[in-house]
């Protein structure tokens, strides 16, 4: 039996773990009804565009979400940097629960859905790279040392579910965290 929702937000979590779980491809109509327990009328009343308009949805919800946790916090100049960095790595770390949880703007980038999705990944990432500058302003390359970290944030994920490894993407990020803590020591 399909259940009632009040909101168009209110599907955003479950849609997000249909697309982690099957891609964008591979969420069917199908998958989508039975892992939201919606049916199609509430899915198209609340997405009439359909599929795309709920993974836009959801690129939109998880960016706004990495605004307002990530990207304003390492732009936050009443903090110090490295405490800036570490926030963020730790942050991080909790979303993507150390590497057990994908990234959908990381997965959007490298599949079909980049012709669709295209402005808002390289947004979502341009975002980040630019916040992260900011808190290593002052760093020889602040700019390098932002997009090798985001780089790197984002291999460890693929790389410790490639392996099956947790602690991978621990390892990973925390010699990255203490890179970009150390390019800010006098």
């Amino acid at each position: 039996m399909a259940r009632q929702v009040a909101e168009r937000s209110d599907p955003i979590p479950a849609l997000a773990n249909v697309f982690r779980t099957y891609g964008f491809d591979g969420a069917s109509l199908a998958v989508i009804t039975e892992h939201t327990g919606l049916g199609k009328g509430s899915l198209y009343n609340f997405f009439p565009r359909g599929k795309e308009e709920m993974a836009e949805a959801v690129l939109d919800e998880v960016a706004r979400w990495f605004r307002t946790e990530v990207f304003e916090p390492l732009r936050a100049e009443s903090v110090p940097p490295t405490q800036r960095i570490a926030s963020m790595f730790a942050t991080v770390a909790d979303y993507f629960r150390s590497g057990q949880r994908i990234c959908l703007f990381g997965a959007f980038a490298l599949g079909e859905e980049r012709n669709r999705f295209g402005a808002r990944v390289r947004t979502y990432f341009d975002e980040w790279i630019d916040a992260l500058t900011t808190a290593l302003a002052g760093t020889d390359d602040s700019t390098g040392l932002a997009e090798e970290a985001v780089a790197g944030i984002q291999g460890a994920i693929v790389m410790s579910r490639a392996l099956d490894d947790d602690a991978a993407y621990t390892r990973v990020t925390m010699r990255l965290e203490d890179r970009l803590v150390q390019a800010l020591s006098p």
